[in-house]
């Protein structure tokens, strides 16, 4: 085999399904990808403050030995050498997962992986460390009293979105280009669209989840990757049966196999090869019930006229919702009291501040309040349901504005409370548990990503990714400049 340790930026800036064609073509070996990998993560860590925990000579070990398996033509599993970094609020053996939080104990055996980290292992992937991550996964961006403020790959004075902030920086900037994230609100999306990266949260239950979230069945485990091929390999490996989380779905077919198969549309029609053919509706503002900065629309605009020139069928249309944002706080804010219920006075001193205040509501609430959010979300799923025996897809924004500034969980003089100001087309998602993804579609003035949000009923996990690989394929989605934290 050839060393490429020589040439790590072209490593780097592969995709893992490029590393997986390198490793059985003997171009290069897991073990000179890592290096890389690792390399890679020592120039960018000062810069942005993605990891929490690097695992180098964990990581190394295990690509020495996918590297002999190579060698032998017996690779193991669907990403035998791909390095892979996982956010630091899933369980992983021999690593402490303290999920930004002060009050989580490093010490410990750690001696359990969560069912996504579990298949990860079971496939071969490589741990190359653990992302950052707000309090808990608290807020739509990434900041926490354990591990500082994590920045935005094209502009370091920005966020980079949250809570899976970490893991989308790392994938933006080459260091390693797989990671798992959670999404309750948005979390996987939010911070996709900020650092110009795919992000997939799947129907609720594709990827099982242990221990279970305390924010409860908002909570999704989902993809952060280069484009939406790479998060169907990757979906196809962490949506592995777990026996520890009680409400996983079944096993469904390949979602890779699903990109360009043909499969019929959520609203029954037979969508052909990508996007041809299906019904998707385009709203741009919810009904002009939220605020899009013009940048961010036009460059959505160009993304569904893309959709339609691919052959589907476009009608600008709005789901009959309001704002269900009361129902997302008595969910989340309940959520957090509960994760915190057995902490003394003195544990809840060391807490993010904004977590105290979202804690002190979530308190205030009666079991009569979360009763009645649950059945505003049941009447939230319904409405989306019918919309979708009308459309396949629903397409808007991921978010109506591009990254602000860094350490702060609103946008300077927006007047915003909190950070579910300032996302309303992600948190309704969680609420009904659909499937939707962030494709990176565009640049603002500042050369802040843009994404576009693609949206599917229930289960209809592979349509999203088909839809999402036609705007890949179609070379609408990728055209990002290169990150500015990347030439440093």
């Amino acid at each position: 085999m050839t060393d490429h340790t020589s040439d790590p930026t072209r490593l780097t800036d592969l995709t893992a399904r490029q590393l997986l064609a390198g490793y059985e073509k003997g171009d290069f070996s897991p073990l000179d990808a890592t290096r890389a990998v690792l390399d890679r993560i020592e120039v960018v860590q000062p810069l942005v403050n993605a990891f929490v925990r690097v695992a180098a000579d964990a990581a190394l070990a295990q690509a020495e030995a996918s590297t002999a398996r190579w060698r032998a033509r017996e690779p193991r599993g669907l990403l035998d050498g791909v390095p892979v970094s996982v956010k630091d609020i899933f369980l992983q053996r021999g690593s402490p997962t303290l999920r930004g939080s002060r009050t989580v104990r490093a010490e410990g055996a750690w001696d359990e992986d969560a069912p996504a980290v579990a298949r990860l292992r079971e496939h071969g992937a490589v741990l190359v460390g653990k992302t950052t991550t707000p309090e808990f996964g608290w807020k739509g961006v990434t900041d926490s009293p354990l591990s500082g403020v994590t920045r935005n790959p094209y502009d370091p004075s920005r966020t980079s979105g949250g809570s899976s902030g970490g893991s989308a920086a790392a994938v933006a900037l080459g260091a390693a280009p797989l990671s798992i994230g959670t999404d309750g609100g948005g979390s996987v999306r939010i911070p996709a669209s900020f650092c110009g990266i795919f992000g997939f949260k799947p129907t609720y239950g594709r990827v099982p989840l242990y221990p279970s979230s305390p924010f409860g069945t908002l909570a999704h485990a989902g993809p952060m990757t280069r484009d939406a091929a790479d998060a169907a390999l990757l979906m196809d490996v962490i949506s592995g049966a777990d026996w520890r989380d009680w409400s996983q779905l079944a096993p469904a077919p390949s979602l890779s196999a699903a990109l360009t198969d043909g499969a019929t549309g959520s609203a029954g029609r037979a969508g052909g090869s990508g996007v041809k053919g299906l019904r998707i509706a385009y709203s741009p503002t919810f009904g002009n019930q939220v605020a899009v900065r013009p940048e961010v629309a036009s460059a959505v605009r160009r993304a569904v006229g893309r959709l339609a020139e691919l052959g589907a069928y476009i009608e600008e249309a709005d789901p009959d919702i309001t704002d269900p944002v009361e129902a997302f706080h008595t969910l989340w804010f309940s959520g957090a009291a509960r994760l915190v219920e057995p902490y003394g006075a003195e544990q809840r001193e060391l807490l993010d501040p904004g977590l105290r205040e979202i804690v002190a509501a979530g308190e205030r609430y009666s079991a009569l309040d979360y009763l009645a959010a649950v059945d505003a979300r049941m009447e939230l799923g319904r409405r989306f349901g019918r919309f979708h025996e009308s459309y396949d897809l629903l397409v808007t924004p991921t978010l109506p504005i591009t990254a602000f500034e860094a350490g702060r969980e609103t946008p300077r003089g927006s007047g915003q409370r909190r950070w579910t100001a300032w996302t309303p087309f992600t948190y309704p998602f969680n609420l009904t548990q659909q499937p939707a993804a962030s494709v990176p579609c565009g640049v603002d003035g500042d050369g802040l990503p843009v994404g576009v949000q693609l949206v599917a009923g229930r289960h209809a996990d592979a349509l999203v990714l088909r839809a999402a690989h036609a705007l890949y394929e179609s070379g609408a989605a990728p055209g990002l400049p290169a990150p500015t934290a990347a030439g440093s």
